[in-house]
């Protein structure tokens, strides 16, 4: 993250006013102009200078259309909002934030980092190719070691610009996140990092292919399915390959995707991990940060996981797949409104031209509650994708840890209504539990144990995953006391419900299943026993709460109370109900 700029450079007029931080006012990020600023707000591409026809070199005089018939605006982040700047320049009230000045923050830093100092020994420096919030990408080439005579892109972050202790933190943990999990085949490339006393040396691999925004521009605006499913995938990968190391990027946009070559079927490489963070699966982040047009509504509500970048890729499906923004206003703060407020379209061309299965994933990525929203892996075993990444390895998904978890601890009953509903499961559905059982390593009679949840994630762990605390998680669930189970225990309790929620056949899979619990698990039960397996207390009116949970007629469970009890035993669920 790192609130540090590259040097100054001059910005054509033609660019209006470069917002560089924002407020909030009425509970929306609202952007707001400082007087002066010798940094630009946006800055093209970090090789877009590489590429004479790179529409990131054209002036943009006014905010674009909502349809992609030229480049993008200069996108308006949204993570110098005050809130942020309280806490990474120690105000106490965020209202009393400010940016500081100069050097007032700096008395007592330490900004050395422990890395090589012999960055000009080893490297040539060549053309500035981009700049971007915290510093600025330049081309160079390997003088000696195992990189000589190789291109290289390395990102300069000035020291200057660190001027508190998060902030050099910030560029700490981007080199630290980018040295553990470089290796994967869609994510760019880290050699080394290395010092001086003006700046932080970044060298990672140079992609010379250009951002997917230029294809997407070069396309006139979007892809075919068929395209937009094989840029997918790769985007899918590294992204649950991230989340399965505890790591969310938290600004994924088209510009953050570079493509190696300028071949067609090149490589997609996913870069710029200056947001990134570290995220437990039980752990929710606050800090508002990212690009306006990508932001996931629970970002605006500072409380987060890996499912806002979920909604990013989802933003970015619908771009590639149509050529339009899903979310579109002429101000930061009304493009807000309208993540929080507005559904997306998919009415116009050529949405009723496209698949089922392709309206339906870009909705299930767009689902404004987080919950409902589809994980990284979920979405490469989705019917839109499932047919075309045969040589592609589905990761363990982490939510499975939380949905097992919260099974074990549940009642008898809800085992059994989560039991009944796991009937309903279509293929697809059990296609991604099956994939899911199978990293699992069930033995030979077809069990797992909690054990086999610590070793799935071990065998394909980084020292992210330390540092994420994620194997702390794992190691926790994998401690509890629980029997074996087989496959059809293990899709009841690796069922979503939320998720499922968020599918058009919903209500079908519910009074399907209700009927199975009907023949096989439902029984005269009484009020005071309901409550006790659903841990109310003494405190709770159990009788106003729970009574149209229960038939009168036969003392049964009722549809309305199956379907409450199979969201689990949460006090605050069961009141609201």
């Amino acid at each position: 993250m790192g609130l540090c700029h590259g040097k100054p450079i001059e910005i054509s007029q033609t660019h209006g006013e470069n917002p560089l931080y924002a407020d909030e006012k009425d509970g929306l990020p609202k952007v707001r102009t400082p007087k002066s600023s010798n940094f630009p707000f946006y800055s093209p591409s970090p090789l877009s200078s590489l590429f004479k026809n790179s529409p990131a070199n054209s002036s943009v005089s006014s905010t674009p259309l909502r349809i992609f018939k030229r480049p993008f605006p200069p996108p308006s982040p949204a993570k110098h909002i005050r809130a942020l700047l309280a806490r990474r320049h120690g105000s106490v009230k965020p209202n009393a934030a400010s940016i500081p000045e100069g050097g007032e923050c700096e008395i007592g830093l330490d900004k050395n980092f422990g890395f090589s100092k012999q960055f000009t020994t080893h490297y040539e420096i060549e053309e500035e190719v981009g700049r971007g919030h915290f510093g600025y990408t330049c081309s160079a080439k390997g003088k000696k070691g195992s990189l000589k005579g190789l291109d290289v892109a390395v990102k300069v972050v000035p020291k200057s610009k660190m001027t508190t202790a998060i902030a050099i933190e910030d560029v700490r943990r981007e080199v630290r996140i980018l040295r553990v999990l470089t290796g994967h085949k869609n994510l760019v490339q880290f050699y080394e990092a290395y010092e001086d006393d003006e700046n932080v040396y970044i060298v990672m691999e140079l992609c010379k292919g250009g951002e997917l925004l230029d294809r997407i521009l070069s396309r006139g605006g979007k892809y075919s399915e068929e395209d937009a499913k094989v840029v997918m995938i790769q985007i899918l990968s590294v992204v649950a390959f991230c989340h399965l190391q505890g790591v969310v990027h938290r600004d994924l946009k088209p510009e953050n995707f570079l493509f190696t070559s300028k071949d067609e079927n090149a490589r997609l490489k996913a870069i710029d991990f200056g947001l990134s963070d570290y995220v437990k699966p039980d752990e929710r982040l606050n800090d508002i940060v990212g690009s306006a047009y990508y932001v996931a509504p629970e970002v605006l509500h500072r409380s987060y996981g890996t499912e806002a970048d979920m909604w990013s890729i989802g933003v970015i499906a619908y771009i590639l797949l149509c050529g339009s923004r899903p979310f579109w206003a002429r101000t930061e703060s009304g493009i807000f409104r309208a993540v929080l407020k507005t559904d997306p379209s998919f009415d116009d061309a050529p949405w009723p031209s496209l698949s089922d299965d392709a309206i339906d994933f870009v909705k299930r990525l767009l689902n404004k509650d987080y919950r409902k929203r589809l994980t990284a892996a979920q979405a490469l075993c989705h019917p839109w994708l499932a047919n075309h990444h045969d040589d592609l390895k589905i990761p363990f998904d982490t939510i499975i840890l939380k949905l097992v978890r919260a099974y074990i601890s549940s009642s008898s009953l809800r085992k059994s209504a989560l039991g009944a509903l796991a009937e309903t499961l279509t293929v697809p559905q059990l296609a991604y539990l099956r994939e899911q059982f199978t990293q699992l390593g069930p033995n030979k009679s077809g069990f797992i144990s909690m054990q086999n949840f610590k070793t799935a994630v071990s065998r394909s762990s980084t020292e992210a995953t330390k540092d994420s605390r994620v194997l702390d998680y794992v190691s926790m669930v994998s401690s509890i006391q629980y029997r074996k189970l087989d496959f059809e225990e293990f899709c009841a309790a690796a069922i979503s419900m939320h998720q499922l929620e968020g599918t058009e056949s919903w209500e079908q899979h519910a009074r399907r299943a209700y009927e199975l619990f009907e023949k096989d698990g439902n029984r005269p039960i009484m009020i005071e026993e309901l409550a006790s397996e659903l841990g109310l207390g003494p405190s709770v009116p159990v009788h106003v709460v729970l009574q149209d949970w229960i038939r009168h007629s036969d003392g049964k469970l009722s549809f309305l109370g199956f379907v409450r009890l199979l969201h689990g035993p949460s006090s605050r669920t069961i009141l609201k109900a």
